[in-house]
């Protein structure tokens, strides 16, 4: 499996899908009303917090987004692909999504009070998610929630054709709980729950919320 280049391939395969993945996604929350119960719970966890911002990042066309908004969250999205920006602009009309990346947040530190990464780690290689954790921590204020939803499974698996049948060219890693939760664990995350669900969103779909540690472990400062 080679990933290198993974980013523009990211960014470009989504450009070229955004208008179909927003017609083929956009009522998903609708159908699953477990996901709602846990983006129930990271609001009431935001709020207990005393509010602020919160970033959906990787928000692609901006349903989860709004659906944070709708529960009472100041939302907003961030996301590689500027036609998926472009799509979430158009469809959710007042509210901000900013072109960027995980990789390289361009967010203050402990400025945000939670953040969301729903389905959006799924093309970042083992090798990149430390650092893409480490931004989430630096990010977030200690004791703020993060809300982890990605596929479960052992296998990565390269797609070439999605939403609508556009041609597509990103790897699918598909990660177990243990794994996500040791890698949250080194970058100074304390995990509260995790689960595994199946709905219209995943076949197998995993749910992590955690929490920013008030110190920072020592390989990280």
């Amino acid at each position: 499996m080679n990933t290198d280049g993974w980013l523009e391939e990211t960014r470009t395969s989504y450009d070229t899908v955004a208008t179909s993945y927003a017609d083929l996604t956009r009522h998903l929350l609708d159908e699953t009303p477990e996901e709602r119960a846990v983006l129930a719970l990271f609001a009431d966890l935001v709020r207990a917090q005393g509010g602020g911002p919160v970033a959906d990042v990787g928000c692609g066309t901006g349903r989860i987004t709004a659906h944070l908004h709708q529960l009472g969250l100041d939302a907003f999205g961030i996301d590689l692909s500027p036609r998926m920006i472009g799509v979430a602009r158009r469809d959710h009309p007042g509210l901000r999504f900013d072109l960027g990346s995980m990789t390289d947040l361009t967010l203050a530190d402990a400025s945000m009070t939670g953040l969301v990464a729903w389905y959006s780690l799924i093309h970042v290689p083992d090798d990149e998610i430390g650092s893409v954790l480490a931004h989430f921590q630096r990010v977030l204020r200690p004791g703020g929630p993060l809300l982890l939803s990605f596929h479960v499974g052992d296998e990565s698996r390269l797609k070439t054709e999605g939403y609508g049948g556009h041609p597509m060219n990103v790897y699918v890693h598909r990660r177990q709980h243990g794994q996500l939760i040791a890698w949250l664990n080194n970058a100074g995350f304390a995990v509260e729950s995790h689960k595994t669900l199946t709905s219209a969103e995943s076949k197998l779909g995993g749910m992590i919320l955690a929490r920013r540690q008030a110190s920072v472990p020592e390989e990280l400062s």
